[in-house]
């Protein structure tokens, strides 16, 4: 089979496409055909070599992905060969055109939704659903303000947001992005470019501010997202790619609080009801994974750098 292979941790071109050996699932795996497989900023932090756990050299990136259960090992129960999934984790790497998971990791994809949807889930989607609700604790009524929604945990975060009663702000850094915000059914979309757009956020909440701010670049905007929060609110901090300063005073006159996510930090509990949920609303067709583009795996490198460039419209996805 072909797959991705990392020899050496640095930049994108260390992404090379290698024929490999075919998989077969031992006890208690799942071998899944991948016909699509998504690509998420983590994925880069870690080929870089500089993120905080490294896998052992060599090895193929990727969580996320979807594709049809070709085999499974013993001790594995309740699937078919032939289901369609998509996956939230993979023992093998899902930037190729097998992997193996273990049966946590694989969850039934809709026929409604495309491969390149399945593979967008993930990572994306669960972030969104915990930030939202484990970590924030977000309620319908409240007003929550999205910063930088147009990409892949962003425009999840808005789509389960609104199925859930919020009123929903985003942000957005281009026109094509704002329009695409619009055709969600956000209730305001705001610039962030724009000087004044922490101003225009306090008005649209007749200057109470906002209960929840879902944060994708801490390092850029925290400091500023503060005084945007109404008494008792919450930053959510998703996403951060150096340090920031900020004042604590304006924490402690709002009685707000600053709280983090990360999915592998989490127990196995919390993931798994968080893709039960998330599959429950899929099933309603209340979530539509926004796919920006797709590439051929051989286009790894290419694809790494489309995911960290600014302007991010949906999610990035390999074809494998």
């Amino acid at each position: 089979m072909k797959a991705i292979r990392v020899q050496q941790f640095g930049d994108p071109d260390v992404l090379q496409l290698a024929e490999v050996p075919d998989l077969t699932p031992g006890p208690g795996q799942i071998l899944v055909r991948l016909h699509a497989a998504g690509v998420n900023p983590v994925e880069t932090y870690i080929r870089t070599g500089k993120y905080a756990k490294l896998p052992p050299l060599p090895y193929t990136p990727g969580g996320d992905g979807a594709g049809t259960i070709a085999a499974f090992g013993t001790d594995v129960t309740g699937w078919k060969v032939g289901a369609r999934v998509y996956l939230s984790g993979s023992v093998t790497g899902t930037y190729a055109e097998q992997t193996l998971s273990e049966p946590f990791q694989v969850h039934p994809l809709p026929d409604a939704l495309t491969f390149p949807q399945g593979a967008a889930l993930g990572i994306p989607y669960a972030t969104a659903h915990v930030a939202l609700f484990h970590r924030g604790q977000a309620q319908a009524g409240e007003t929550i303000l999205i910063h930088g929604a147009t990409g892949g945990v962003g425009s999840a975060a808005v789509q389960i947001a609104l199925a859930a009663g919020l009123r929903v702000f985003a942000t957005g850094g281009s026109e094509e992005g704002r329009a695409l915000l619009q055709r969600e059914g956000v209730h305001a979309v705001f610039d962030h470019h724009a000087a004044d757009y922490m101003q225009q956020i306090l008005e649209a909440t007749d200057g109470r501010g906002v209960n929840l701010i879902l944060e994708l670049l801490a390092n850029v905007n925290l400091g500023k997202d503060l005084p945007m929060l109404a008494t008792g609110g919450r930053v959510i901090v998703v996403g951060s790619r150096g340090p920031v300063e900020i004042n604590p005073r304006d924490l402690m006159s709002r009685n707000a609080d600053i709280r983090g996510v990360m999915l592998t930090a989490l127990p196995p509990a919390i993931v798994a009801e968080t893709h039960r949920a998330l599959g429950e609303s899929l099933e309603r067709g209340t979530l539509r994974p926004v796919v920006a583009r797709t590439y051929p795996l051989v286009e790894a490198p290419q694809a790494h750098a489309a995911v960290m460039s600014p302007g991010a419209i949906g999610k990035i996805v390999l074809l494998t």
